[in-house]
């Protein structure tokens, strides 16, 4: 076994021992003996090392230790020719150390030439404990670009390190790395290693530097991870292949293609928040009202899997429920087969859908569209045959006085009145979790999916309207400013009630609205919002109110009839905007109902002395049970908890892609970049601040905000007067990026794990949303 050392003595041990990999060439001397006999060191190195180009390193003591890897605190000159330079470079090391320490170490070493990768490579998946090797990596040739964080080209790949299950092929070079890293493992008898590496334009692989991966946490077993992609792996090959009831001939599975359980929930939800998700949306209700607004009938197709805790849409399902009932069948099925396709040609677009891959609705733009399918195959008649059901199907939804969404809009409603009845009947505990969720279910989320629809549609036919020139983006934006959602009159309530009045209308809003540990602003009000202040948050001053021109109206309706849509212009924008106030009101009414059964479940785990934390991992169908027998409540309740954990003690550890294509990618898989979300035209400069992991204690007025998700819980933050908001997940018609339009605030919604993960180090931003950029002003040191 060898043992690792400072950064020179560790790539000594190694120089000539690795099977697959190079180890350049070096020397080292200490501080000390530097400034002793600086030119006799010159003349050694001269001696070792035949190369006239060098890099000259750090190998501090206090570098790379098991405490501490203190990565990039030190310098590195590269380019180094003469001696001259070399004596600078060296002073340049030297005065970057940290202490005065004279056993502090320099390495030099040759500078590496033509080199076409370079990157990091984890042997352990820091963030989870798993099993991984989390290889990244950028294809410009700079031997900096990852660590420095300025890669502009970046790969990140997973391989996880037990059996190798995959048939899928990697480049030779990421292939002798992954045999490398497993040799190093062996080496160094340790599961937790951080390797630099490059690969040179003769394909030849090179290790720069190990040295400990830092982790705060205990490995878990790679058995016990093995088998759980196992059994994920099967159910992937189990669902492949043509379905009774399904069109489509294979199978997808994404985090966000609908219903977004990554924005909703978390890639890594505990039990409570999954099986809560499920019960009152994906398992039955989001088909029912699909099937109800015209679409074809998935009634009893389960919408969300879970793949070993982790949360995925099963997308052939999802494509399924937007084609119009009245399609032929045969049509169907090719039209589904197509989603697929494209979905499989660019799987970034799994989060926008709607917008960049499948019809659902029939648009302005429409005509223009769909001319894409002729690429794929399809024929003029097929294609009239589509775009038939659509306009069939969207005249039926937008109609101003039959349309479905009116009916939603009453239902919801009656929620408000049954709320109250409920809560202050003399039911017990069990019995008002039951009838809570029962009409959450019925009264709240049934309805509030079928406004969610009509509001996809609203805003894809403004959208079809700029598209069209009917609608500049100003108007587009001036028109978004003037929604007037519930939502939207937080921060006028918030000035204007009493701290009283204020939490009993808002005070059932938690950031994690599925999250039992997550407060609810009525039981940490100051946690959320200052009393003491009453900033001026109002929407920001719009150059204008939204109206339509008469040449505007005309051009409108002249579409319109042109399209056969509904021509009557005054109730198809009324239309728009009662929907999209209409999903912003169902929404805030039936998290009400869901969150008062998070705080009864808490307060029933309470007496019988389970906290919070252990409620998190009960499944809903333990309490659903309960009410429906005489179980013994204690015992049921303390198993459920149990099983839970155990579960979330492998799921916690367990990483896949956004988007599974076939069963490989369990065991091998590239995690991609994502293409964000810019809501406004607007453009702003400012100080970062990030709010993750329950912090909530920390100053975010006139900041650039980062959040986790898009979730409506977080809406509080609006009361703060933030600059600006970027967001790890959600999409484009998501809650936040609502409110953010509604406030004229630029945001960036939907970054993604690796672009949030690289923000999150910025002390200073700029999101330029109508460039699309957002741009790193200033870093952490």
């Amino acid at each position: 076994m060898l043992q690792l050392g400072t950064k020179a003595e560790t790539l000594k041990k190694l120089y000539n021992k690795l099977g697959k990999a190079k180890v350049l060439e070096s020397y080292s001397f200490t501080v000390a003996e530097w400034e002793k006999e600086p030119s006799d060191i010159w003349d050694k190195v001269r001696e070792a090392i035949q190369d006239d180009r060098l890099i000259v390193r750090s190998s501090a003591l206090n570098e790379d230790t098991n405490e501490s890897s203190q990565a990039g605190k030190f310098e590195s000159v590269g380019d180094v020719c003469g001696e001259k330079a070399f004596f600078e470079a060296v002073h340049t090391v030297v005065s970057s150390f940290d202490d005065t320490n004279p056993d502090n170490q320099i390495l030099v070493q040759p500078m590496l030439q033509s080199v076409k990768i370079c990157g990091v490579a984890f042997t352990m998946d820091p963030s989870t404990m798993g099993n991984y090797y989390v290889i990244n990596y950028d294809t410009t040739g700079s031997t900096s670009a990852i660590t420095s964080g300025t890669g502009t080209e970046n790969k990140l790949l997973y391989v996880f390190k037990g059996t190798n299950r995959s048939k899928r092929k990697l480049p030779e070079y990421i292939e002798n790395l992954v045999f490398t890293l497993g040799e190093l493992e062996k080496l160094f008898e340790r599961k937790n290693l951080d390797v630099e590496f490059a690969v040179t334009e003769k394909e030849e692989l090179y290790i720069f530097q190990v040295r400990p991966l830092c982790l705060k946490g205990t490995f878990i077993d790679e058995k016990v991870q093995e088998k759980a992609l196992c059994r994920v792996e099967e159910k992937i090959i189990e669902e492949q292949g043509k379905k009774p009831f399904l069109c489509g001939e294979n199978v997808v599975y994404s985090v966000m293609t609908d219903w977004n359980p990554a924005e909703m929930i978390g890639v890594r939800p505990k039990q409570l928040a999954m099986s809560l998700y499920r019960e009152i949306i994906t398992d039955c209700i989001w088909a029912y009202q699909r099937d109800n607004y015209g679409y074809r009938n998935l009634r009893s197709f389960p919408l969300m899997v879970d793949f070993g805790g982790l949360p995925y849409i099963d997308v052939r399902v999802s494509f399924n429920s937007f084609v119009p009932a009245e399609l032929d069948e045969k049509i169907s099925d090719k039209l589904v087969n197509y989603y697929i396709k494209r979905l499989a040609e660019d799987p970034s677009k799994h989060d926008k859908v709607e917008f960049d891959i499948v019809f659902s609705c029939y648009t302005l733009d429409l005509p223009e569209r769909i001319l894409v399918l002729k690429k794929y195959g399809f024929t003029e008649d097929e294609i009239c045959a589509i775009t038939e059901s659509l306009r069939n199907l969207t005249n039926r939804i937008i109609d101003h006085e039959t349309g479905l969404w009116r009916k939603d809009y009453q239902k919801i409603e009656i929620l408000e009145n049954r709320y109250e009845e409920i809560i202050n009947s003399s039911m017990g505990i069990l019995e008002k979790i039951y009838w809570l969720l029962e009409d959450c279910k019925r009264y709240g989320t049934l309805p509030f999916a079928g406004l969610a629809r009509a509001a996809f549609i609203a805003v894809q036919m403004l959208k079809s309207m700029v598209k069209c020139e009917i609608l500049s983006e100003q108007d587009y934006q001036l028109f978004m400013n003037g929604v007037s959602t519930v939502s939207s009159n937080l921060n006028e309530d918030f000035r204007e009630l009493s701290k009283q009045g204020f939490l009993k209308k808002y005070g059932h809003l938690r950031p994690g609205t599925y999250d039992i540990t997550s407060m609810r602003y009525d039981e940490a009000p100051e946690l959320y919002f200052d009393w003491d202040q009453n900033q001026n948050n109002d929407k920001c001053d719009n150059e204008g109110e939204f109206r339509l021109s008469l040449h505007q109206m005309h051009k409108l309706e002249e579409m319109l009839t042109e399209n056969k849509l509904n021509n009557n212009i005054l109730g198809l924008m009324d239309f728009i905007k009662k929907v999209i106030e209409g999903r912003e009101y169902g929404k805030f009414i039936f998290t009400r109902n869901l969150s008062k059964v998070l705080q009864l479940i808490g307060e029933l785990g309470n007496t019988y002395h389970f906290s919070r934390e252990d409620c998190a991992y009960i499944n809903i169908q333990t309490i659903r049970e309960l009410y429906m027998s005489a179980k013994d409540i204690e015992r049921s309740i303390r198993h459920s908890i149990e099983r839970g954990k155990e579960e979330y003690a492998v799921t916690k550890t367990l990483t896949l892609p956004p988007v599974i294509l076939q069963s490989d990618d369990v065991w091998k898989f590239y995690y991609p970049d994502t293409e964000a979300n810019f809501i406004t035209l607007g453009c702003v400069r400012g100080d970062s601040v990030v709010l993750e992991n329950g912090v909530t204690n920390v100053e975010i007025a006139d900041k650039i905000l980062l959040i986790p998700s898009a979730d409506p819980g977080y809406d509080w933050i609006f009361s703060h007067g933030i600059r600006g908001l970027v967001t790890k997940y959600g999409g484009a018609n998501s809650h936040m990026a609502i409110r953010a339009g509604e406030l004229g605030i630029p945001a960036v919604i939907g970054v993604g794990e690796q672009k949030f993960d690289e923000l999150k180090n910025a002390l200073k931003l700029e999101i330029d949303a109508g460039s699309k950029k957002i741009n790193i002003l200033r870093k952490k040191r």
